[in-house]
């Protein structure tokens, strides 16, 4: 995949974030076509639960969730007992996590974004909200850092 197309995917992936779709969905959404998954409503529902760093718990950044669920499309197992299958994705995943850990310092949303846990609610999208999260740019990151390993 060219850089063009891969700052295209994080153009989607950012724009979607802006139009008020969470971390996850607008990393998942934004490449889930490239696997078959062309329904972007199904995308984003399927992705949705794992914003705000799973559910608004801020454990596992939900742009890095977005991505895991991408690699899954891309080298995940659907056979049972699969050893080597799962042996394979699970080494994919590692890859990604420490290369998102590089470009950003961290992979868990509370130490990306500085919150807490503070309960199911998502707060308003205003223009505050966009300036006090990183979310934006770590969707464009996770897009990016995906795109990119699975061009090599």
């Amino acid at each position: 995949m060219s850089a063009e197309e891969i700052a295209q995917r994080q153009a989607i992936a950012r724009e979607l974030f802006h139009a008020g779709y969470n971390c996850s969905q607008s990393v998942f959404a934004s490449c889930a076509d490239l696997f078959g998954i062309t329904d972007r409503e199904l995308a984003l529902k399927m992705s949705a639960s794992f914003g705000g760093g799973i559910g608004r718990m801020r454990l596992t950044c939900g742009a890095a969730c977005g991505m895991f669920m991408l690699e899954g499309l891309h080298s995940g197992s659907a056979t049972p007992h699969d050893a080597e299958g799962k042996r394979n994705n699970y080494a994919r995943v590692q890859a990604l996590a420490e290369a998102f850990k590089q470009e950003n310092g961290a992979l868990e949303c509370a130490v990306l974004s500085g919150m807490a846990p503070n309960g199911p609610t998502p707060e308003a999208r205003t223009e505050a909200y966009y300036h006090k999260r990183p979310c934006e740019d770590l969707v464009a990151s996770a897009v990016g850092i995906f795109l990119q390993q699975i061009s090599k």
